[in-house]
C-alpha cells in the first residue's frame, strides 16, 4: 500500500463545491457514499496521527524539569509538513471518487427470519 504522504502531494487542499451526482453514482444514496467516505477519513486521521506522533518520538528527550521546552528544527518542519497536508476529509472523498476505496456491505439479517 502506498504511503499517505505520497499520495496526497498532488492533491488540492481546499474545500471546494462537488456534484452530488458524482457521489452517488456508486451507491446510489447519498447517505451511504457520506457514510464510506467519513469512516474512511476517520482511518486516514488515526493513520496520519500515528505516523506523526512516531516520527516526533524520534526527537523526544527525557528532561526532568517541565521549565525546559528545547526546539528542534526538524520537528518544526515536521509538524509544518503534516499541517500542509489536505483534511483526512478530502483525502477520503478523492479516494472516493477516483474509485480507489473498497467497501462492503455486513450482513444484513432478513426481516422475515
Amino acid at each position: 500500500m502506498m504511503d499517505i504522504k505520497t499520495q496526497v502531494q498532488g492533491l488540492d487542499p481546499n474545500v471546494r463545491a462537488r456534484d452530488i451526482q458524482e457521489f452517488i453514482e456508486e451507491t446510489g444514496n447519498i447517505y451511504e457514499a457520506l457514510a464510506v467516505i467519513s469512516k474512511r477519513a476517520r482511518q486516514v486521521a488515526v493513520d496520519i496521527k500515528q505516523e506523526l506522533h512516531n516520527k516526533l518520538e524520534e526527537f523526544a528527550t527525557s528532561t526532568e524539569a517541565i521549565e525546559e521546552v528545547t526546539e528542534n528544527k526538524e520537528q518544526i518542519e515536521i509538524s509544518k509538513f503534516y499541517e500542509r497536508l489536505p483534511n483526512p476529509v478530502i483525502i477520503a472523498t478523492d479516494e472516493y471518487l477516483n474509485n480507489n476505496l473498497y467497501y462492503r456491505y455486513a450482513e444484513r439479517k432478513n426481516d422475515s427470519d
